[in-house]
């Protein structure tokens, strides 16, 4: 992949890199002697696919001598400028733009180009006349520029002068295609404006109409990998290797390889993918902008200040250079770094749209809204075709309608309807997890914490990553900035407050760390602490990451970030999560929790990860292998009297049953075997013997969870023989192991509620809530529960809440709550309640009874604000409630 410099596409000319050094010297002279007799008789556009194909010194070669012979000819002199630019010779490439300029001083190709090089070279002043001088001679002399390059010349033209890029999309591009379909510019600038604008779906549209008329081109492959990259990555990979299998020395596809690597904190084959790179072009700034990046991510300035200098010594104000380097320090969760970088590429140009777009980002990130929102309105009243910061406007719309709950350490920001029915709920747990957490740690957290939950799943999106259509997060940590799902998003049950917890385990390793983390610690650490908080939440070894385990799919401990990245099936990537978990378990298990401790503070201050790791447990070779034992052992330690050698899939045929039957005899206690026969028992509603193999599970594997969990055939097994105490056992012990197994709390609910068994009632309902706060059946339950408990202030709670969720049952609700706020001689409250139950009901006897009563205990009149809305301590906002008449 990224090590094949030798690839080239069948019937390709071989010719060797300038300075080549693989092999001898006279070889390479008569190679280079060969191809150039090969190109002696060529047209301009058979140069270009050698161009395309990455033989740079042939094209230069071959250009000058037909320049030399045809001095005015523009496809010669546009050829041997772009190959010239490609492996760096700007100064080169400037003589040679001159001289053609002085024989054909019309074409608009070529002051196109000319930009190129004046940037290049480092004079954006001239870049932008040139520019102008495109505009000016189609303003003067359109006639002459009707053929389809030059249309595609215009319209990039006429963007850098801000056109509509709709107009140029359709009316400009659109011709220019229409007139060639095979030019492969038109298919380039298009989908580089799609590019641009973040419309990734264009994007990958455009590219690929390209590949159809030209299917060996490179620079379309890598667009489409581009357009790709940020969604289906097997895509974006086959994308790349074809380009790269057109042009092993494709200069923007290895740079794409330079990103991924760094991306899994692969940085020494990142620097090797950039020797390739500097071999091409040893100016190249985007090759340099990414030395500077690693130099940074290894803690090393002296080394990061030499690369940036290097990639802006031929344009010393190149914006781009400072982007790019602050843009890869942010996707590394550098935020405040990577913010520092875009401030360095605003003072080169204030209007550099990249740089104040990503600034926008980050400073979002960093929880710094106010500038953070007004650099993204800046950019979208700049470009109303931006996609993200289209996105991020219209966002802010929604958000401004959110309310908050406010403390000293936290600032949670919810969807109105959300924060009143469980924001303390949020806020509770919040406080709890830092009291934890960084007692645990030993950290002062910065102040406030930014929460904030979205009811939309694409809201959420749009905010943690731009774009709508990102879906498979249910929280991200940017350091104070926390961003998560509401349950209201879920398609499946999911415990939020894990989720809560989990999140906020990384504002304190982040912080800790100054976002110096690889991806793994930090996962790794935020999984272990949920198992920490609380038995029933985390991942756990299950009977799939037992076989992945014990199969080959443990990843290196020096690899594991990587796993994240580019993981093979999403069963993979969540096994990321688990083996990061059980990484740290083990460090912790036998070299302390102070192990990690040490190791997070190594990191804040520039320590490498593998040293970090060798200082305070032990070198990598030794962590890797021991490790490996450890996952090995706790893997076969799972349920070890259980047989988990799965059948071959042909004993599991209709026609297989004999067969079967004799295999089973031989493994009377397998685990798929067990399932199976209870499956299929359950299916033919065989309760009592279905229960005889779920047992038989249940004994030998208690600690099972999930939605394929023996405890929940069972349960409903003995539901259907009518066994209540078989079934509330079963429940039970489901309940304390899942922390999502909703369908157990409920039945438990109405189990223990007929027996009167409160306490019961309510552990089951806040288990429910911790999962869907936001439905009315666990708030009912845990009234009845509180008032049992006889806790009154549990009780005012719950009944508020379900008037909150606007139930049926207003009326007996609304009287509840009044008894019990009279109880605790809230009597102004209580009357208010009363009357909004005889409101829904008027001949309510019991409401009207209770109406008289406080009218006889302080017959004092209505308080005048009747629709007084219901408070939340700390709460910013609340939906009013509906007025008494």
């Amino acid at each position: 992949m990224t090590g094949n410099r030798t690839a080239r596409p069948a019937g390709a000319r071989a010719v060797l890199p300038s300075g080549a050094r693989r092999v001898s010297g006279w070889l390479a002279v008569a190679l280079l002697f060969a191809t150039s007799l090969g190109l002696s008789a060529a047209e301009p556009s058979e140069v270009q696919r050698g161009l395309l194909a990455g033989n740079y010194a042939a094209v230069i070669k071959q250009a000058t001598g037909e320049l030399r012979e045809s001095p005015g000819n523009t496809e010669w002199s546009i050829l041997l400028v772009q190959a010239l630019l490609t492996v760096g010779r700007y100064a080169d490439a400037d003589a040679a733009m001159k001289e053609a300029l002085t024989r054909d001083s019309r074409s608009i190709r070529l002051r196109w180009l000319a930009r190129e090089v004046a940037l290049a070279n480092g004079r954006p002043e001239e870049a932008a006349r040139r520019v102008d001088e495109v505009r000016l001679a189609v303003r003067d002399s359109s006639w002459q520029y009707r053929s389809p390059a030059d249309l595609v010349v215009f319209g990039r033209a006429a963007l850098l002068l801000g056109a509509d890029p709709k107009d140029v999309l359709e009316k400009v591009f659109a011709t220019a295609q229409k007139g060639d379909p095979k030019l492969r510019d038109v298919y380039l600038a298009r989908g580089q404006l799609a590019l641009d604008k973040r419309d990734y779906q264009l994007a990958a549209k455009v590219f690929e109409e390209g590949l159809k008329q030209l299917p060996n081109d490179p620079d379309l492959h890598w667009g489409r990998g581009r357009a790709y990259a940020g969604g289906d990555r097997e895509v974006a990979l086959a994308s790349f290797q074809a380009a790269l299998q057109a042009n092993s020395r494709h200069v923007p596809t290895l740079l794409q390889f330079v990103d991924h690597h760094i991306d899994g904190e692969a940085y020494e084959q990142a620097n090797k993918v950039l020797e390739d790179v500097l071999d091409v072009n040893p100016s190249h700034p985007d090759a340099w902008a990414y030395r500077a990046v690693i130099a940074h991510l290894k803690n090393d300035p002296v080394g990061e200040r030499f690369a940036r200098e290097k990639a802006l010594s031929s344009w010393p104000t190149n914006p781009r250079v400072d982007f790019l380097i602050g843009e890869k320090l942010s996707a590394k969760y550098r935020f405040a770094e990577g913010a520092a970088y875009q401030r360095r590429a605003r003072e080169f140009d204030p209007d550099y749209l990249p740089a104040m777009a990503q600034l926008a980002s980050d400073l979002l990130r960093l929880g710094e809204d106010a500038e953070g929102w007004a650099l993204a309105d800046a950019v979208h009243k700049r470009d109303e075709y931006d996609v993200e910061a289209f996105n991020l406007v219209t966002l802010r719309e929604t958000m401004n309608k959110y309310a908050a709950l406010n403390n000293d350490d936290f600032v949670i920001r919810m969807a109105a309807p959300e924060v009143a029915i469980y924001g303390p709920r949020v806020l509770a747990l919040l406080r709890r997890a830092k009291d934890v957490l960084t007692t645990k740690y030993g950290i002062e957290l910065a102040k406030p914490t930014y929460i904030e939950i979205f009811a939309d799943q694409r809201d959420f999106a749009v905010r943690t990553f731009g774009l709508p259509d990102v879906s498979g997060f249910l929280g991200v940590c940017f350091g104070r900035v926390v961003t998560a799902n509401s349950p209201a998003t879920s398609r499946s049950a999911t415990n939020w407050e894990s989720v809560l917890w989990h999140e906020f385990c990384h504002v304190v390793t982040l912080q800790m760390t100054k976002n110096k983390m690889p991806r793994w610690l930090s996962e790794g650490i935020s999984v272990y602490e949920e198992r920490q908080a609380n038995p029933a939440w985390g991942m756990r070894i299950d009977a799939r990451y037992r076989e992945m385990m014990l199969g080959g799919d443990l990843v290196p401990v020096g690899k594991l970030s990587a796993a994240f990245l580019a993981p093979k099936s999403p069963r993979h990537l969540q096994f990321a999560y688990l083996q990061s978990s059980l990484v740290v378990e083990y460090i912790v298990g036998r070299h302390g929790i102070g192990a990690i401790r040490s190791i997070l503070s190594d990191l804040r201050n520039g320590v490498e990860i593998n040293a970090a790791l060798e200082k305070h447990t032990a070198p990598l070779d030794t962590l890797e292998k021991e490790f490996a034992a450890y996952a090995k052992e706790q893997a076969e330690s799972l349920a070890p009297k259980l047989d988990w050698t799965r059948p071959e899939a042909e004993l599991l045929l209709p026609d297989a049953a004999d067969k079967l039957a004799e295999w089973e005899k031989d493994h009377p206690d397998n685990y798929w075997i067990l399932r199976l026969n209870a499956q299929r028992l359950i299916e033919q509603q065989k309760w009592a013997e279905a229960k005889v193999p779920l047992q038989r599970l249940i004994e030998l594997f208690p600690q099972q969870k999930g939605g394929d969990s023996a405890y929940r055939m069972l349960a409903a097994a003995s539901r259907a023989l009518n066994d209540q105490a078989g079934e509330r056992e079963t429940l039970q012990r489901w309940a304390e192991i899942d922390d999502e197994a909703t369908e157990a709390y409920l039945r438990l609910m109405e189990l223990a509620a007929a027996e009167k068994d409160w306490a019961t009632v309510a552990r089951n309902s806040e288990r429910y809530l911790a999962v869907n706060p936001l439905v009315a059946p666990p708030y009912r339950y845990l009234a009845q529960a509180a008032t049992g408990l006889g806790d009154d202030s549990l009780a005012v709670v719950a009944w508020r809440t379900l008037l909150t969720l606007d139930v049926p049952e207003r009326a007996d609700g609304n009287y509840q709550l009044a008894q019990l706020l009279r109880k605790r001689g809230d009597l102004a409250d209580a009357r208010r309640h009363v009357l909004r139950s005889l409101e829904e009901t008027p001949r309510y006897r019991e409401a009207l009874s209770l109406l008289l009563e406080l009218n006889r205990t302080k017959p004092a009149p209505l308080p005048e604000a009747v629709d007084a809305p219901l408070t939340v301590p700390g709460l910013e906002k609340t939906p009013a409630r509906t007025p008494v008449p």
